[in-house]
């Protein structure tokens, strides 16, 4: 069964919230506001598909909240069908400019509504079709830097603001140049793949998220996880590893695949930096090398 999208619609009138409503729920998951300001509020905690929003509102009007939406990287995408009873072609225009996909004045025809957000979350459809293809690694077939970086991005900010800890993984398989020196890079292609998909199998909650690094390092952001459970989350990602029984007689460490892990955490009482989250894993990554390697490590 496909999930129907969701759809807010935000307007002061309550006919024109009705009409929306009925035209719509067939179809579709409908969300009612009557402001910008509560629009604003229910994005923080509800994904939308689309938003169909009226331009004339008491207090924010459609253009203060399209403007909002589009200065937050976490919104930006969501396209955004303004509607109007004013039939200015200026003002049609101005909403284009700032973002807006598609304008439609009042009064409405239901069908031209429902054609007109088909068509855009059609055309919404096949760019997160294209997003996800150009954030996915082609070798391992999980996310690859780009999407790491996007996502420990917009879960610093969410954690940050709600004061929850924050804690990142970087992964290295061990002695990995060694590997494919000896059995090959077809080999040591399969390895990766396999190393791959055994640490995304660990990831029970639906927050938890492994990506391709670079190279052979992997890389986790556990949104809510203090520094014991991440210790926790990364000994089960070591013993996945382990699992996996990869042969690796060149190994210095071991005779199979192995990987060493370093963690660090924001805490939810002190701030600290993306940057300086990535830093702080990464030299703790260098302290669990040094100390031998297949071992997890991290620094205070």
């Amino acid at each position: 069964m496909l999930t129907k999208a969701k759809v807010l619609i935000v307007d002061d009138d309550p006919l024109n919230r009705l009409v929306l409503e009925k035209t719509l729920q067939d179809e579709h998951d409908v969300f009612l506001v009557e402001s910008g300001e509560k629009a604003l509020e229910l994005i923080k905690t509800q994904q939308v598909d689309l938003i169909i929003l009226d331009v004339v509102m008491p207090g924010l009007d459609g253009y203060e909240v399209l403007v909002q939406l589009k200065e937050n990287p976490i919104t930006q995408s969501i396209p955004i069908i303004f509607i109007s009873a004013n039939k200015s072609h200026d003002d049609e225009a101005k909403g284009l400019e700032l973002g807006a996909m598609d304008y439609i004045t009042k009064p409405f025809f239901p069908s031209i509504v429902k054609v007109r957000v088909r068509n855009q979350l059609l055309i919404k459809q096949k760019n997160d079709l294209l997003e996800k293809l150009v954030s996915i690694d082609g070798l391992t077939e999980i996310p690859n830097r780009r999407y790491f970086d996007e996502n420990l991005s917009r879960e610093w900010r969410k954690c940050s603001r709600e004061k929850m800890p924050l804690s990142v993984l970087i992964m290295d398989i061990d002695h990995f140049k060694r590997f494919n020196d000896t059995y090959g890079h077809r080999a040591g292609d399969d390895c990766l793949k396999k190393v791959a998909h055994a640490l995304i199998n660990e990831c029970a909650r639906g927050s938890d998220f492994v990506a391709r690094y670079g190279g052979e390092e992997f890389a986790a952001v556990l949104p809510a996880i203090g520094s014991e459970a991440a210790k926790a989350f990364a000994n089960k990602l070591l013993n996945a590893i382990r699992a996996l029984k990869i042969k690796h007689k060149a190994s210095l460490n071991d005779q199979h695949i192995s990987i060493s892990i370093g963690v660090a955490t924001m805490n939810g009482k002190t701030q600290m930096s993306e940057q300086a989250l990535l830093e702080k894993a990464d030299k703790s990554l260098y302290a669990a090398k040094d100390a031998g390697r297949n071992q997890i490590v991290a620094l205070d």
